[in-house]
């Protein structure tokens, strides 16, 4: 991994959202309850999975998974003819859930000192309620563009590269890209870093930055990042150094 301080000309600094900005469990687990209700009324009440009874299961869970897929299948027990009816709703219900999200201690001074870095947005959740969430708590300014599930074809959802690179697009347009990060709290976003290296130039570093904060535990995953942090201090410290 080369030396990264405050010296090294970042370009673009790009986040996943859900256990990376924000801690996002609470209203995700509304939203399947939801969607379990309409799909798979036999996976509700008694039946209920058990993670989707409590914050720390549900994380446990998203970790646990490679991809919303599996943890659908693996975790929420749920059939793939099941799946492929639940995953077009998300962007619906959770439009009309109103469940409040709050960011991760740290996230808002963090993003806020790194406002020099163009900084984006590349998740699975839906790009109106990030960008809701983020004006909410007085930072949707710092994000130039953010890329959610509705933007793109399923099939090119993380840790497919697109999102990354319409991203890096709306950020830089074709300016000449040197060194990303990409912040992430899921071996798929270690993958997505990855492959968006692989569709960039060979002389463009993208680094990926894993985080523990929301309960991931990187030693486990079959990928592995360049660089883990325990806080969203750690990030501004380490660009700053």
């Amino acid at each position: 991994m080369p030396h990264i301080n405050k010296h090294t000309q970042i370009d673009a600094l790009m986040w996943d959202f859900d256990g990376t900005l924000a801690n996002s469990a609470t209203k995700n687990i509304s939203v399947t309850r939801q969607i379990l209700a309409r799909v798979a009324p036999r996976l509700t009440g008694s039946n209920l999975p058990q993670c989707l009874t409590s914050e720390t299961d549900y994380h446990v869970a998203v970790h646990g998974a490679n991809n919303w897929r599996e943890l659908y299948r693996d975790f929420f027990g749920m059939t793939m003819a099941e799946i492929e009816v639940a995953g077009p709703l998300w962007e619906t219900y959770q439009l009309q859930d109103q469940t409040p999200v709050a960011l991760f201690d740290g996230v808002i001074d963090t993003v806020s000192r790194l406002a020099h870095i163009r900084q984006g947005i590349c998740s699975a959740n839906e790009s109106r309620t990030i960008r809701r969430v983020l004006e909410s708590h007085g930072i949707g300014a710092v994000f130039q563009s953010v890329i959610g599930y509705e933007d793109l074809p399923l099939e090119a959802q993380k840790p497919a590269a697109e999102g990354g690179l319409r991203c890096l697009q709306d950020l830089l347009g074709n300016s000449n890209v040197k060194t990303v990060i990409y912040v992430g709290d899921h071996v798929s976003d270690v993958l997505f870093a990855r492959n968006l290296a692989a569709r960039l130039e060979p002389a463009v570093t993208v680094l990926s930055i894993a985080v523990t904060y929301s309960g991931a535990d990187p030693t486990t995953w079959s990928a592995q990042p360049d660089k883990v942090i325990g806080k969203p201090s750690d990030l501004a410290a380490w660009l700053t150094a």
